[in-house]
């Protein structure tokens, strides 16, 4: 790879956009890890374009992030939000109009990053019609996630023959921590190449404020007990095991004890309704006084609410990874989470925080009053974990490592002989 124009690739993400703003409708950590590989790839000269799924006709259709650096929006089936398990119709539409808008602007992808499910089907399409190498990051796997539901929607068997798929044939799989790695291999194949890196997160702007300057810009009580939660409402994200567990805190009752849910709702969608079914439990539980909703939290904002928490919940039923308890640990906070997935990889037990049982309420509650009862070790928590963060997460490590991926594989070797079996 010599030239300029060959550092040249295409992240695909059909339904985590890029551009929108983070906490809107089933848009959370797929999307910030897209957007910022994207621009910390241009910054190591690749030339980036990230390809995702038009929902709106209010939407731009390229969104320049800077000078190497763009969100190309692709019209595939309506011109509306479809929710994810319903997108796998409209995908071939979506190849169709990233092959035109590859003749229009006589550009070829040598290689495409998929990301989810739905995007790997479109990166083997690409592989298979014009001869792309393909790298894929799965952001969840079909097989876990159903194990966890009572209801398996229609669209399951595609997705898991399509994740078997995508991890046999592509040039890499990228998996964000050891546990997913186990889990594609025990799960899904024994076949394929798969590599581990990381998610990452901006150290510079999480950690950047102070808790008693974020406690005076929120206007919360200095001696307060704030217990804090990050994300989409949805049920596997375990709110519901949150609210319970600070219902049975030893500072219940007491007026410092602060509950803030912040995410976003968009009324009548599937994050609406989790957030209206959550707000009858805070109400059925006498718990309106010290819960806050405040709603969707801007990147400009969200460090600042890390910072006022004394500690952080993510209480989800499975996470591949976990945005949220990197983005926490950065800012200084510990991290009580369930002990699932890459959050087993990201929290260190006792040391950046405490990994307990899903679903386990006494076990939540009992962690979260073992960090609020000792400022001392709330500390030390909180700065091994901003160390764990530096040393280990930010997005410019992140994207030295598929730098030297993506190299690799557009690097042509030399063909090893073929030994012919006797």
């Amino acid at each position: 790879m010599n030239s300029k124009t060959e550092k040249r690739i295409a992240l695909i993400s059909v339904h985590g956009d890029p551009a929108i703003e983070i906490g809107k409708e089933e848009a959370g950590g797929q999307n910030v890890y897209v957007r910022q590989v994207g621009e910390a790839l241009s910054h190591l000269g690749w030339e980036v374009d990230m390809f995702s799924r038009r929902v709106s006709a209010d939407q731009e259709t390229i969104v320049k992030h800077n000078s190497q650096c763009r969100t190309i929006r692709l019209t595939s089936g309506p011109v509306e939000f479809v929710p994810r398990d319903q997108g796998f119709q409209y995908l071939r539409e979506f190849v169709d109009q990233l092959l035109e808008f590859q003749k229009e602007n006589e550009i070829k992808y040598k290689l495409v990053h998929s990301n989810y499910w739905l995007s790997s089907w479109v990166g083997m399409q690409l592989k298979q019609k014009q001869g792309s190498k393909q790298v894929h990051t799965y952001h969840s796997l079909g097989i876990v996630k159903y194990n966890s539901l009572k209801s398996i929607p229609p669209v399951a068997s595609d997705r898991l023959r399509v994740e078997k798929q995508v991890l046999e044939t592509a040039e890499r799989i990228v998996a964000t921590s050891p546990q997913e790695y186990e889990h594609m291999r025990s799960l899904v194949s024994q076949k394929g190449e798969i590599e581990i890196i990381p998610c990452g997160t901006d150290i510079h702007r999480f950690g950047s404020v102070d808790r008693e300057t974020a406690r005076k810009l929120l206007k919360i009580d200095p001696e307060a007990k704030v217990v804090l939660y990050v994300g989409r409402f949805d049920p596997r994200k375990g709110i519901e095991t949150l609210v319970r567990a600070v219902r049975q805190s030893q500072f219940y009752g007491s007026e410092k004890l602060q509950l803030i849910i912040g995410g976003g709702s968009t009324p009548g969608n599937s994050d609406g309704r989790e957030r209206d079914r959550i707000e009858g439990i805070v109400r059925e539980l006498g718990m309106t006084a010290c819960t806050i909703l405040p709603g969707r939290l801007s990147q400009e904002i969200l460090p600042t609410y890390y910072a006022a928490a004394d500690v952080c919940v993510v209480p989800s039923h499975y996470e591949p990874f976990g945005l949220v308890a990197i983005e926490a640990m950065a800012s200084g906070t510990p991290v009580v989470a369930s002990d699932v997935g890459g959050l087993q990889f990201t929290v260190v037990n006792e040391k950046t925080g405490l990994l307990v049982p899903p679903q386990d309420i006494p076990a939540f509650s009992k962690a979260i009053d073992r960090i609020l009862t000792n400022p001392q070790w709330r500390e030390e928590l909180g700065q091994a974990g901003q160390n764990r963060v530096k040393d280990r997460f930010s997005w410019d490590g992140v994207a030295s490592q598929l730098d030297a991926l993506y190299t690799q594989i557009l690097t042509p070797t030399a063909k090893e002989p073929v030994l012919v079996a006797k």
